[in-house]
């Protein structure tokens, strides 16, 4: 079996040996690296310290909330109007036509798949529906600084580590023999995938389990895992002018890395309101996981040169 020499754990990262094979796993890792080890062994650990990190840092923190603050007053001024405004007949719609419907689960009077809400069920789906809206009406008025917040948080992060563009190294090949990938196959399959899945589960699978607290969060997560990480990494690709084929093939080595990743920070980014604040504070979190993977970049780059 072929991993990387920094997996530990057997159950992950495991390849058919005709698809490449990792450099030995009896490799010594330098002092340097072993904090980094650590880290790299578990991604999701970014999504813990990217949300700590943005919080906790003012000079990441206040910026971010300066740029925000106008339109996230707007966005929720506007939220809880709705909210005030059309609470009972939304609630009046659901227990009229969606828990009469033969089709939905919740039509079960006092239980959604043998589980017990704390409120009654037209109550319940009500507020789930409505803190969709919400989210919806406070990202139509955050939409823009949204996306700025999320440049400068990576941008602020990679500062902040201290280091530079020079730091971004061309890309080292890190397998003896790296995996055979159809860039253009890997790319069509994954922009049609990605389309049909996500009308799929938005527009099909998703309906009742919204309702279900977590099983919906937990299934778009699961389908969004792999371009999530792919999207919060475009940066790191970039910074490292790596080729369509690089990307291709890093991915592919670090399949479960990034699935592991694009998952917790999916997750989190589907949660209500909150959501929103984890889409930046991921963006902190990939930063520092790109500085890690690109330490390790330059480990492999000296090792190929003394060799």
């Amino acid at each position: 079996m072929s991993q990387s020499i920094l997996d530990v754990n057997d159950k992950f990262f495991v390849e058919d040996p005709s698809d490449g094979s990792g450099p030995p796993r009896n490799t010594d890792i330098p002092n340097s690296l072993q904090r980094a080890t650590l880290r790299l062994n578990f991604p999701p650990s970014y999504v813990v310290v990217g949300a700590y990190r943005l919080l906790s840092d003012k000079a990441l923190f206040i910026p971010i909330w300066q740029k925000c603050r106008n339109g996230f007053l707007k966005g929720a001024a506007v939220g809880c109007a709705w909210s005030f405004l059309t609470f009972s007949i939304q609630r009046g719609l659901i227990k009229t036509f969606w828990l009469n419907s033969p089709n939905v689960l919740g039509h079960m009077n006092d239980t959604i798949l043998g589980f017990k809400p704390p409120l009654d069920i037209p109550t319940w789906a009500t507020i789930v529906f409505l803190s969709s809206q919400v989210t919806f009406i406070l990202n139509f008025f955050l939409s823009h600084n949204l996306r700025i917040a999320r440049e400068r948080a990576w941008q602020q992060t990679v500062v902040s580590r201290g280091k530079g563009p020079t730091f971004w190294r061309p890309y080292v090949e890190e397998w003896d023999v790296p995996p055979k990938v159809n860039v253009n196959q890997w790319a069509r399959l994954s922009d049609v995938r990605n389309k049909v899945l996500r009308f799929a589960v938005k527009h099909i699978v998703l309906i009742p389990l919204h309702v279900v607290p977590v099983g919906g969060l937990l299934v778009a997560a699961a389908f969004k895992a792999l371009r999530t990480a792919q999207y919060l990494h475009k940066a790191y690709f970039q910074s490292k002018k790596m080729t369509k084929v690089q990307i291709a093939v890093f991915i592919t080595e670090h399949h479960w890395d990034y699935w592991l990743f694009g998952f917790t920070a999916a997750l989190l980014e589907t949660l209500p309101f909150i959501g929103m604040v984890f889409s930046i504070s991921n963006q902190v979190g990939a930063a520092m996981w790109a500085h890690d993977l690109e330490k390790r970049q330059h480990w492999f780059a000296e090792n190929q040169h003394k060799s």
